[in-house]
């Protein structure tokens, strides 16, 4: 029987657990931060959770249009609903720490073997956690990511805020500023806006979400702007300060942004340090992260990686299908090696920005030749009758034979959305398959036949 040394608790350490015991091996998990990891707790599931609150204040703010009015006459409803944090908070910890719960009892159920701990390597195959050696066959490791912050702007967990950090807030922020306009920082802006708070977003670039599609953060930024949200686009932080009731952040021109609260959204550094990886022949790239191959290994023999710590597209998706690829290399299950053009992601903004496949930025710079079609939601019926303007369906296919390669969906639970494209680009259909499926009318969803429809190719 195999033994598998699994070092981190997030997705892709637990999803490859699982997938571990399912093969016949001897599974045990080791992990410092509780069954889940940061995406559990902290991060993915937590700031979720805070969205889908802020996506109810968005569709309260916005029913006065259709009609709904409340019983004090108010012709704003919006203007009589406001939001508890602390509750709100209350309800984000409870359902991550389930979430948790839940996780740890499907490992319990795998009779994988978990011990609470800092694990480190002591050559290939072994690991130490404390005093125990614990030899393995496999090591994975799957310890995740923190957050970045600026030097000398040290988040103090009460005004100066990472993303980990704010669901210890039990009052709303007057003032939040946003440094970073990527898409954690995106989220966190467009969360707060829609609950309530003043939002200043501070941007170095010169538009939102700049790894995104450029159309797409056009859309934002016309809601932001139409909402009342600030961003200072071209704008890099210095520094951020604690003052006595607030902050102020310096930007590197010499302007100054006061604000109730900061939220640092400069990025992530991976948990890699004074882990013996690079002595047991685990090479590290640019920044630290684990540098792994498509099946998950890393350049030492047996040791493989999955999730944030590879730099690899830090999402949860990924993390779990890197963790599930290892273990079937591993074990010499059939494998398919990861393949970065099918992974399907989302921004939870509103609206919500969710992508597959090629990008336009390819496209625009000649790297592809696919055609694109573009569908705006403000011709779609469904989309009006709930009272959506802002948004779009975009495809790109290929020139001759119509396979689609890509797709972008701006709208309200784009998350939901982007589902038949992804099965499109992953099944490689035709652009006149996905148009000849029916849809229902009216829906949403209607527009992505529409586009399917655009682009098809006369024989």
């Amino acid at each position: 029987m195999a033994r598998v040394v699994i070092i981190g608790g997030g997705p892709g350490g637990y999803e490859a657990a699982s997938a571990a015991a399912q093969l016949g091996a001897e599974v045990t998990v080791v992990d410092s931060d509780g069954i889940g990891g940061s995406c559990v707790l902290t991060d993915c599931v937590p700031s979720k959770t805070l969205i889908a609150t802020a996506e109810v204040m968005t569709e309260v703010e916005e029913a006065g249009e259709l009609g709904v009015r409340l019983d004090d006459g108010d012709d704003d409803p919006a203007n009589s609903v406001r939001v508890d944090l602390s509750v709100v908070n209350q309800r984000v910890k409870a359902l991550a720490a389930a979430q948790s719960d839940g996780i740890a009892r499907r490992l319990a159920d795998d009779k994988v073997r978990v011990i609470h701990g800092r694990g480190r390597l002591d050559g290939p195959e072994t690991v130490v956690v404390d005093d125990e050696r614990l030899p393995a066959d496999v090591v994975l490791i799957a310890t995740g990511a923190r957050p970045r912050v600026l030097k000398g702007s040290e988040p103090d967990g009460e005004r100066i805020l990472t993303w980990e950090q704010v669901y210890e807030l039990d009052e709303l922020p007057e003032k939040l500023i946003v440094v970073g306009s990527g898409v954690t920082g995106a989220e966190f802006a467009s969360a707060y806006d829609a609950l309530g708070s003043e939002v200043v977003l501070v941007s170095s670039r010169d538009r939102v979400l700049p790894g995104e599609d450029a159309d797409a953060a056009a859309v934002l930024e016309d809601v932001f702007q139409r909402r009342g949200l600030t961003v200072l686009g071209k704008s890099r932080a210095e520094s951020v300060q604690r003052q006595v009731d607030g902050v102020v952040v310096t930007l590197t021109d010499g302007r100054k942004v006061m604000g109730s609260h900061a939220l640092l959204a400069v990025g992530s550094l991976p948990n890699t340090d004074d882990m013996g990886l690079v002595e047991s022949g685990v090479s590290l790239g640019d920044g630290g992260f684990i540098t792994a191959d498509r099946v998950s290994r890393t350049t030492a023999r047996g040791v493989y990686a999955a999730g944030d710590c590879t730099g690899v597209l830090m999402l949860a998706s990924v993390a779990a299908m890197q963790g599930r690829i290892a273990m079937s290399h591993a074990l010499g299950d059939a494998v398919t090696p990861l393949d970065l053009s099918t992974v399907s992601s989302n921004v939870f903004t509103a609206p919500e920005i969710a992508t597959v496949g090629l990008t336009q930025a390819v496209v625009d710079a000649g790297g592809s030749t696919a055609l694109v079609a573009k569908v705006p939601l403000a011709d779609n019926a469904r989309a009006k009758m709930q009272g959506v303007r802002d948004g779009f369906v975009k495809l790109f296919c290929l020139p001759n034979t119509g396979i689609v390669v890509g797709g972008v969906v701006v709208a309200p639970r784009a998350s939901e959305l982007i589902h038949p494209i992804s099965l499109a680009v992953g099944a490689r259909l035709t652009v006149d398959q996905m148009a000849q499926s029916f849809t229902v009318y009216p829906s949403v969803s209607g527009s992505i036949a529409e586009a399917g429809r655009r682009l098809h190719l006369r024989n």
